[in-house]
């Protein structure tokens, strides 16, 4: 399994419409490649995506992965502001840690509790979503994507692992490195891939 965050570093309206194409552009490669991609969280916002976690699974999965990690730049005058001078915007792909081992149930706790959402008279009689707490550390986690309580258990342990993995590594960045305004820095320059114009036409060689 490989676990990749696609994020803007809190990045303008420009960064934000850019990581929405590198999604698509992501789980369109996956599937080309044979590739299992499955989109683990979303952080949306109006413009398109300001982050998001895959997991990327399949035999060639290491290759896909390796075309973007790094940094990437978007080339092109902001769609949004005319008049802004700048023509370069940059979003990262970070490789997230390997999910550690769950601690066992007995430090954790699980709530059942009715999905929302649409769904018809299943959702609103049965208590399919699950939510996950870690009692150590307080890190919470809940799933309702799935019609059954026990795929929803088994996706939310995922979740948690993954949250876990995440806490682990920005208590390791902390404290090699002081306090950090966001978990990761995208670099500006250097390029792993460059898109360039509305079409976002990628820049080769």
């Amino acid at each position: 399994m490989i676990y990749l965050q696609i994020s803007t570093a809190q990045g303008p309206a420009e960064c934000q419409i850019f990581a929405g194409f590198v999604l698509r552009r992501i789980l369109c490669e996956a599937e080309q490649a044979g590739v299992q991609a499955e989109l683990l969280e979303e952080t949306p916002s109006k413009h398109g995506l300001l982050s998001a976690v895959l997991k990327l699974s399949g035999q060639d999965s290491e290759t896909v992965a390796s075309r973007w990690l790094g940094t990437l730049q978007w080339v092109c005058p902001s769609p949004q502001r005319p008049q802004h001078p700048r023509k370069n915007w940059y979003i990262g792909i970070f490789r997230l840690p390997e999910i550690p081992e769950l601690p066992d149930e007995g430090g954790i706790e699980f709530q059942t509790c009715r999905a929302g959402g649409k769904g018809g008279q299943h959702v609103n009689k049965t208590e399919s979503a699950v939510r996950v707490v870690h009692l150590a550390s307080g890190i919470s986690v809940r799933a309702e994507g799935e019609r059954s309580q026990h795929a929803n258990k088994k996706r939310a342990l995922e979740l948690l692992a993954l949250k876990l993995a995440e806490h682990h590594q920005t208590a390791l960045q902390q404290h090699a490195a002081g306090a950090h305004k966001s978990l990761y820095q995208v670099e500006r320059g250097n390029p792993q891939r460059v898109f360039v114009g509305r079409q976002f036409k990628e820049r080769l060689g």
